[in-house]
C-alpha cells in the first residue's frame, strides 16, 4: 500500500490592482472578500512561496520538504532526475476584474543566462468571462523592433497586438516570447513553468494605490520577444462527457479535461510523473486502495507519482483539469 496520498496545498493568495472577489465567493478560498485578490497560487515551489500541504499526516510540510524526502515516489523519476528539489510547475487560478499589463516572458536560455531560472511558458483555461472581455496574445502580424518600439514609445502597443473575445472552455497557450495580457473580466486557471519573470511592457498608464506607476521592463523585453508571434490563438474543444480530451500537450507539461457523470477509472503506469487534478466544476472523489478523498470546485490536488491507478467518482458531476508532465503524449493510458 502506498504511503502517499492524493495532497492539498494552502493556496497562497495575492492582492492585486487589477484583483476582484470571486476566487474568494465562487472558488473558497478562505481569505477577507473585502480585499482584491488577482491570483491564488494553488502549486507553488517559486522560493518565498512554498505550497504547503494541507491534508493528511504530511500536513505543514512544504513540496520542497516532501520531494525532499519522497523524491520520484511524489514526482517521478524521471522529473526528479531532471528538476531536483524544485517541483518543475506553478498552477494558479487568475481572476482579472481590470485588464492586465501587456507582458512578456523570457525562454528557459534566456532566464537562465539573466536570472538562473526557468523560462515561463504558460496555458490558459478560460472559466468565465463577461460578454465583451478580451485577450491580447502575440500579435496581428509578425511585426519588426522599430515598429514595435516606437508603439511602446506613443502608449500604442496594444493596437499592434491580437485580441481575441473567449468564451468558457477556450484555451489559450502562450509560449516563452509571445506577448499576452488578460483583460478585465475573466477568470481563469493558468498552468505554467515555476518561473516568476515577467517582463512588463504597457500597464495602461494606470496609478498604484499610492499613485506611483508600476515598474515596466521595456529593454529587458526586448531580447524575450518573438516578432514572429502573431495572429489568432484560441483552442476550442468540444467536449464528450467521461472521455478525457486533451487540450495542450508540450515539452513542459501536458494538460487534459475531463468532464464526467460517471466513473471514471485511471491508469497511470505508463506516465512517470506526477498528476494535479483542478476541480473547474462540481463535485469527486479520488478513490485508490480502498481510500479516498473528496475535492471540491476551486480545489486542486496533487497525485504523488506512487499512486498508479485511481478511480473519479463524480458526486454527482464533475469538470477536472489534468495536468502532468509527459514528453510522449502516446504512452498516455487511461480506461474511460
Amino acid at each position: 500500500m502506498s504511503e502517499l496520498y492524493p495532497l492539498k496545498f494552502e493556496p497562497i493568495l495575492k492582492e492585486k490592482i487589477w484583483g476582484g472577489s470571486a476566487l474568494v465567493s465562487h472558488y473558497y478560498k478562505k481569505a477577507d472578500p473585502a480585499l482584491k485578490y488577482g491570483e491564488s497560487w494553488e502549486i507553488s515551489a517559486v522560493a518565498d512561496n512554498l505550497s504547503v500541504a494541507s491534508n493528511g499526516f504530511l500536513a505543514g510540510n512544504n513540496i520542497q520538504e516532501l520531494i525532499e524526502v519522497y523524491m520520484g515516489d511524489v514526482t517521478g523519476d524521471a522529473v526528479y532526475e531532471k528538476f531536483g528539489l524544485e517541483f518543475p510547475l506553478l498552477i494558479k487560478l487568475i481572476e482579472a476584474r481590470d485588464d492586465l499589463s501587456i507582458q512578456v516572458h523570457p525562454g528557459n536560455e534566456l532566464a537562465r543566462e539573466r536570472h538562473n531560472a526557468y523560462g515561463k511558458t504558460e496555458m490558459w483555461y478560460i472559466l468565465e468571462s463577461e460578454k465583451d472581455s478580451r485577450i491580447f496574445t502575440g500579435f496581428k502580424e509578425p511585426a519588426d523592433k522599430d515598429t514595435y518600439l516606437n508603439a511602446v514609445k506613443s502608449g500604442d502597443i496594444a493596437k499592434l497586438m491580437n485580441t481575441e473575445n473567449p468564451e468558457p472552455g477556450d484555451v489559450f497557450f502562450t509560449p516563452a516570447g509571445r506577448l499576452h495580457a488578460i483583460g478585465a473580466g475573466i477568470i481563469l486557471a493558468e498552468i505554467q513553468q515555476t518561473s516568476d519573470i515577467t517582463y512588463r511592457i504597457f500597464d495602461w498608464n494606470r496609478k498604484d494605490s499610492d499613485g506611483k506607476s508600476r515598474e515596466l521592463h521595456t529593454e529587458l523585453a526586448l531580447d524575450a520577444i518573438d516578432f514572429k508571434a502573431s495572429g489568432m490563438n484560441k483552442i476550442k474543444v468540444n467536449t464528450t462527457f467521461n472521455k478525457t480530451e486533451n487540450l495542450v500537450n508540450c515539452e513542459f507539461f501536458t494538460t487534459n479535461i475531463i468532464s464526467f457523470n460517471e466513473l471514471i477509472s485511471k491508469d497511470y503506469n505508463l506516465i512517470d510523473s506526477f498528476i494535479i487534478y483542478i476541480c473547474i466544476e462540481g463535485k469527486f472523489l479520488i478513490r485508490w486502495e480502498g481510500n479516498s478523498e473528496p475535492v471540491i470546485k476551486g480545489e486542486t490536488v496533487l497525485l504523488p507519482a506512487m499512486i498508479k491507478e485511481v478511480v473519479l467518482e463524480p458526486a454527482p458531476g464533475a469538470k477536472v483539469l489534468e495536468i502532468f508532465i509527459n514528453e510522449d503524449i502516446n504512452k498516455y493510458k487511461s480506461k474511460n
